[in-house]
């Protein structure tokens, strides 16, 4: 914390910019990650528990109010409610047969929970592609003050570089200490995410196949 105090002291207006975009950054990822680590987590559990009671229900009533307790986050009642969503008489999408109806509910449905399960990971994909080259602008910096002590002072002392060029392993470090977390939870909850999808689109076919008589 002294060497970080330091820097700080010795750093000059772009210097302290790149820090306090990198803390930005850092703080921004981990907000992202704790966040995405509990919806994901909750999601996936809810699916696993709501599926499994909604094909137990007796009819679609009871499934969809067994769903209203147990799915907290919204991945299976959208796909639900849209088995039995009215269309608007009069219009283009009432000219298709019930299946294909049915289907492009169903799809954008699903499209609508997807998206809100990848809230977040452009943030991450962003920061983990960015984050270095900003680190690097910082050590490129760093060095560029170091060029100007060596050219003032007329000599390559330790004493007249050693602040410029810690000022640069520090923003190298901090780059890659931003970007490291970033990318490591973006794939992470890319596969994640991958998972949950394949599970509600096994589910949106499933209803299709049954309830689609159904409702005909």
């Amino acid at each position: 914390m002294e060497g970080l105090a330091t820097y700080w002291q010795q750093a000059d207006t772009v210097g302290r910019a790149v820090g306090l975009m990198l803390l930005l950054m850092s703080v921004s990822t981990w907000a992202v990650i704790f966040w995405k680590v509990w919806m994901l987590t909750r999601a996936r559990r809810d699916l696993a528990v709501g599926t499994s009671a909604f094909w137990r229900a007796a009819d679609l009533a009871s499934a969809r109010s067994a769903l209203q307790t147990l799915d907290r986050d919204g991945v299976l009642l959208p796909l639900v409610e849209a088995v039995q969503a009215p269309e608007a008489p009069g219009t283009l999408a009432t000219r298709a047969v019930p299946e294909a109806q049915l289907t492009r509910r169903l799809r954008d449905s699903l499209h609508g929970v997807l998206a809100r399960l990848q809230a977040g990971q452009v943030l991450l994909a962003s920061v983990g592609a960015v984050s270095p080259f900003v680190g690097l602008f910082g050590t490129v910096w760093g060095v560029f003050h170091a060029m100007q002590a060596i050219s003032q002072s007329g000599s390559a002392a330790l004493d007249q570089v050693a602040g410029p060029v810690g000022e640069a392993l520090i923003m190298t470090a901090a780059g890659l200490a931003v970007a490291i977390p970033a990318v490591l939870a973006y794939n992470l909850f890319g596969k994640r995410i991958a998972q949950i999808e394949a599970d509600l689109e096994g589910f949106a076919l499933d209803l299709r196949d049954t309830l689609l008589p159904q409702a005909d």
